[in-house]
């Protein structure tokens, strides 16, 4: 980042709709995904709702405009009383990417989950993703495990 801009991680926000749904859609793109406007309504409900404490999300923000995105979710466990985090989704603009953006949400995913005793944060990527790999080899480990998931 450079001096003159002024990176803020926040929560997302019911006035961040417009912009948080660009970034959604650019992330689903990337995995070749196209959404109903169904589950976008939803999904943005779901993560500004204070009734809502399981579903989260954090935006990053330069200068008043979204250029990045990471959703968590909090979800017990058999083999850890305190539960888990998932981080579901994770996305910066391209034309934003390499400045640390991906890092610091992150980063803001661990401290939350620290403050609230849920210090196991894990998520998943598909193998061709090499530069958040990197990034995310960095910040992680990386584990063995392989996903199935039903047809």
């Amino acid at each position: 980042m450079s001096d003159a801009d002024e990176l803020v991680i926040r929560p997302l926000t019911p006035g961040d709709e417009a912009q948080w749904r660009e970034l959604w859609a650019g992330y689903l793109a990337f995995y070749g995904t196209t959404l109903g406007d169904k589950v976008y309504r939803t999904t943005f409900d779901r993560l500004t709702s204070p009734e809502v404490t399981d579903l989260n999300a954090f935006v990053a923000e330069i200068d008043g405009e979204l250029t990045g995105l990471v959703h968590y979710i909090y979800h017990s466990h058999c083999w850890r009383p305190e539960g888990v985090v998932y981080l579901q989704d994770l996305f910066v603009r391209r034309d934003q990417r390499q400045r640390g953006i991906g890092r610091y949400l992150i980063e803001a995913v661990y401290k939350k989950a620290d403050e609230v005793g849920t210090p196991t944060v894990y998520w998943l990527t598909q193998d061709y993703n090499t530069n958040a790999r990197a990034l995310y080899d960095q910040v992680a480990e990386v584990t063995p495990f392989i996903k199935y998931q039903r047809a």
